[in-house]
Formats: structure tokens, C-alpha cells, sequence
């Protein structure tokens, strides 16, 4: 009797909301495949649009442009794209990446600009798997260390040296002979002593640069044979 009763009851019962139902395999993947699938356009799009703005046409008499500058625009672009994707269309989240980054405070000089770069990517991949974005957390990182990768690959490998150039009496009217052939061996040079009879330089060449061969060089500017160059490796970071 009493299992007459509750029939209609149960038939009456609503049926169980599919939003309360635990999570399936499927229902988990959609969401991390769509992350996947958006980053995997946006991110290579960012790149590609931050490398024409980088890597634009020079007008002739601008000054040129460092790799490190240009290495530097690009990455900022695919940060940007990251960024947007955390925040998405959550105000809460662009209140809360705007607070975080506002809190930053790095007080120490970076002398490559990456360097401040990549400190802004390890904060925009933390705050993604900070709010629960973990597949875009690891294709981010992984994007961006082969971006890194990618674009440091092309940046030229430089040693510093210290150079001396005695040429007699003569060392202060040859200067503007001897900067040329510095120039012609694609040097870049810094004058630090200018005198009669010396002329020093911090210089900047390529790093499979023959030294012996700017020495031949530099020394038959002075016609008796009697000059010297020396030549003396420093760090970058002496040489400031």
C-alpha cells in the first residue's frame, strides 16, 4: 500500500540537473582542449605580428636597432596574448593581474632587456595556473621557451676587448685610418685613450674575428714597422 502511494511521488520527481552531476572524462577534456586550441592560434599570431612591428623596414639616418630591443618587442607581444588569455572576458581577473603586477618592485639593473621580459612571462604562467588554467599554463611555458629558443639563436656572439695602438708619433693623426679599419672588420668601438703616440679602445667584434689579421693591419699604418697593437680580452661586465 504504501509503495502504491509513493509511485506517483517519484514519478513526479524532477529529474537529476546534469550541472550537479560529477564531472566526466569528456566534460574535463572539452575545456582543456579548447585552452589548447586557442593558444595554439593566438600565441603563434602574437609572435608573428610582434616580429613585423620589430623587425620593420629602417628609415635611413634612424639609429640602428640592437637584437636585444627587437628580441625584447616580440616576446612582449606573446606575453600580451597570454594575458589576455587568463583574463579572457573576467574583469576580476584583469583587476587582479593589474594589483599583482603593480606589487612588482625590482630594483636591480638588468643589462639585457630579456631578462625583465621573462620575469614578466614567469608572472603571466604562474598567474595562469593560478587561476586553474593549466593546460594554457604548460603550452604558454613551452611556447615561450621556445620562442626564447628561436630568438636568442640569432642574436650574434661578440667578444670584448681591450685594444692599444702605438704607432710612434703618429697615432693621433692616423685615429680617423684606424677607426676605418675597425669599422671594416665589422667592429664597434669606444674610444677611452686619445693621444700622440697611443690610442685605446674598447672593442666590440664579432666573435670568430681574427685579431692577428686587424693587427697586420693596423700596424702598416705607421710605414717603418715600428708600431704595436695589443690586444686584451675583458668581460662585459669590466668593460662599463
Amino acid at each position: 500500500m504504501v509503495v502504491l502511494v509513493a509511485l506517483p511521488v517519484l514519478a513526479e520527481a524532477p529529474a537529476p540537473d546534469p550541472s550537479q552531476q560529477l564531472p566526466t572524462g569528456e566534460s574535463v577534456r572539452q575545456p582543456i582542449l579548447g585552452e589548447l586550441r586557442d593558444a595554439a592560434i593566438r600565441l603563434p599570431l602574437a609572435a608573428l605580428f610582434g616580429a613585423v612591428l620589430a623587425l620593420r623596414p629602417r628609415r635611413s639616418g634612424t639609429p640602428p636597432r640592437t637584437a636585444a630591443v627587437v628580441q625584447t618587442q616580440i616576446l612582449l607581444a606573446i606575453i600580451g596574448a597570454v594575458v589576455m588569455l587568463v583574463v579572457g572576458a573576467s574583469l576580476a581577473r584583469a583587476f587582479g593581474i593589474l594589483g599583482v603586477a603593480s606589487l612588482i618592485r625590482y630594483r636591480s639593473k638588468i643589462n639585457d632587456p630579456k631578462d625583465a621580459v621573462v620575469m614578466l612571462a614567469a608572472l603571466a604562467v604562474g598567474l595562469t595556473a593560478g587561476v586553474g588554467l593549466y593546460a594554457l599554463a604548460a603550452f604558454s611555458t613551452a611556447f615561450l621557451t621556445a620562442a626564447l629558443w628561436l630568438i636568442e639563436g640569432f642574436e650574434p656572439r661578440t667578444r670584448i676587448y681591450e685594444l692599444t695602438v702605438r704607432l710612434e708619433e703618429k697615432a693621433l693623426g692616423l685615429r680617423p685610418r684606424v677607426e676605418e679599419i675597425l669599422r671594416r672588420y665589422h667592429c664597434r668601438f669606444e674610444a677611452r685613450t686619445v693621444s700622440e703616440a697611443e690610442l685605446a679602445y674598447i672593442v666590440t667584434a664579432p666573435y670568430g674575428l681574427r685579431t692577428v689579421s686587424v693587427s697586420k693591419a693596423l700596424i702598416t699604418l705607421e710605414g717603418n714597422g715600428k708600431g704595436a697593437v695589443g690586444w686584451k680580452e675583458i668581460t662585459a661586465k669590466k668593460s662599463k
